[in-house]
């Protein structure tokens, strides 16, 4: 291996090692607690170690979601293998509800901040969200084209279906749904309903 082969790698290395160990940081402690130099203290090398890969937090954490989202595009892969795609629409919806319910304070960096989407303003196109996104766009698209549901065009389908879905997790991990007082086994149920009466509306 060559010298600049040897440099890229430990560059890469290095990336890879602060974005871990930020993520850590902000799951245990929170984005708002966490700061550069907790960071660095948690990897055992200095602030301008980190500072020469990232500018600020919000960009460290932009680089941390994109890693979270590739997780997503993922598990959709993996799980929301169906044939039918309106049968792997359903195992979209709920694998992302389970995703989102069972990694809350993933989630909460993934969705609910807007600390990363501070360096969207900047480069004015957010690309960390593609793929996940992108497999549900090309699963309703193939339902609109068998005539599966009641959309004429995939984008505004799949900003309808993200949002249904989102909205579950979110009034969920943020305890709003205590409002109903239900039991947490309750609380599951009703939400696995809910996807299920959304998806035979939107179905033909």
């Amino acid at each position: 291996m060559g010298i600049a082969e040897r440099k890229e790698r430990e560059r890469l290395e290095m990336r890879e090692r602060i974005i871990q160990g930020a993520l850590q940081m902000f799951l245990e402690e929170g984005y708002e607690k966490t700061s550069i130099r907790n960071i660095a203290e948690k990897i055992e090398y200095s602030p301008a170690t980190i500072y020469l890969y990232y500018k600020d937090k919000d960009e460290l954490l932009y680089e941390v979601q994109k890693q979270c989202f590739d997780m997503l595009a993922e598990i959709f892969q993996k799980e929301a293998t169906a044939h039918d795609p309106f049968t792997r629409l359903e195992q979209i919806c709920y694998t992302y509800i389970k995703f989102g319910r069972e990694n809350a304070q993933l989630y909460d960096l993934m969705f609910i901040i807007k600390a990363p989407m501070n360096v969207v303003v900047e480069q004015k196109l957010w690309t960390n969200g593609h793929d996940a996104f992108g497999f549900l766009v090309h699963t309703l698209r193939q339902c609109i084209e068998q005539k599966q549901v009641r959309f004429k065009d995939p984008i505004t389908a799949a900003l309808q279906v993200w949002a249904m879905g989102h909205g579950l997790i979110a009034l969920d991990i943020r305890c709003r749904i205590k409002v109903l007082e239900m039991t947490e086994e309750q609380v599951q149920c009703t939400i696995h309903d809910s996807i299920k009466e959304y998806l035979e509306l939107i179905k033909y």
